[in-house]
């Protein structure tokens, strides 16, 4: 199935990778132009060490449809970076978003706490009109060894919506060279996600790192909720948004993985 109404749970065991919040919102130029002091100053207890770079822009075509289309390219656009004292949160400030993330998601309450003073600072110091996109994304990456599994077929695992070609007992899972999901999912009239889904090798990239030879499962879902989204309820579209991917995470697993994660 896609979609479950299976009980909230908070796994010991818990797949998610990286968590990302981003909230996007019509470009503040002064982002990119004066350095953001009194923001840092607002959020600098939590996040006190800060970093500066400049992030490349896509090129602008100018002309289409005339005999001379032109490819301008645009100026880069600063990304501020204010990084925990552990460096387990990273905070981002651009011209146009304002982003929270992190490595070891602790759980939605204490993501949601880590981001409610800096989106209250950035919403007081830059008034910003509205946000255009609200986007929460979790990215799981399960591993069959870590969990216990080592014996399990992906597709005892995780439901047919997302291993259909697996289901297949007598084809081994080694025969399959790329067997991905990726699909595009309206969840109400505002909101929807995209998921991918599928074995994998995860690459590291950091250089002189050994790699890690496992296949793992990836469960990559990219929830969003567009239209102009007033200030005062970001944070309720962002606990909508949290319960429609409790609802398609808990319809991509499976009762044996849901034990192996070990609720509690």
């Amino acid at each position: 199935m896609l979609f479950s109404d299976h009980p909230r749970t908070h796994y010991r065991n818990a797949p998610a990778h990286e968590v990302i919040c981003q909230l996007r919102f019509p470009s503040i130029l002064t982002i990119n132009s004066v350095e953001p002091a009194d923001f840092q100053e607002a959020i600098r207890a939590e996040f006190p060490q800060y970093a500066r770079r400049q992030d490349a822009a896509p090129p602008r075509i100018t002309g289409l449809g005339s005999p001379n289309p032109k490819v301008e390219q645009q100026p880069p656009v600063t990304n501020h970076n204010f990084v925990s004292e552990d460096n387990q949160w990273k905070l981002n400030l651009t011209k146009d978003f304002i982003a929270l993330s992190t490595l070891h998601y602790p759980g939605w309450e204490e993501f949601a706490r880590q981001l409610d003073k800096p989106l209250a600072a950035f919403i007081r110091l830059y008034k910003p009109a509205y946000f255009q996109r609200v986007g929460l994304r979790y990215v799981n990456i399960f591993s069959r060894a870590r969990l216990g599994l080592e014996g399990a077929r992906w597709a005892e695992l995780f439901s047919p919506a997302y291993t259909a070609p697996m289901q297949e007992a007598e084809l081994p899972e080694d025969r399959f060279l790329n067997c991905a999901c990726d699909l595009t999912l309206k969840l109400d009239s505002s909101c929807q996600a995209k998921v991918h889904a599928g074995p994998g090798v995860v690459k590291r990239n950091a250089p002189g790192v050994p790699q890690d030879p496992e296949v793992k499962f990836i469960f990559d879902m990219d929830l969003s909720m567009t239209g102009n989204t007033p200030c005062t309820l970001a944070a309720g579209a962002l606990e909508t948004l949290h319960g429609h991917s409790t609802r398609l995470f808990e319809g991509a697993v499976t009762d044996r993985l849901r034990d192996a994660m070990e609720a509690g």
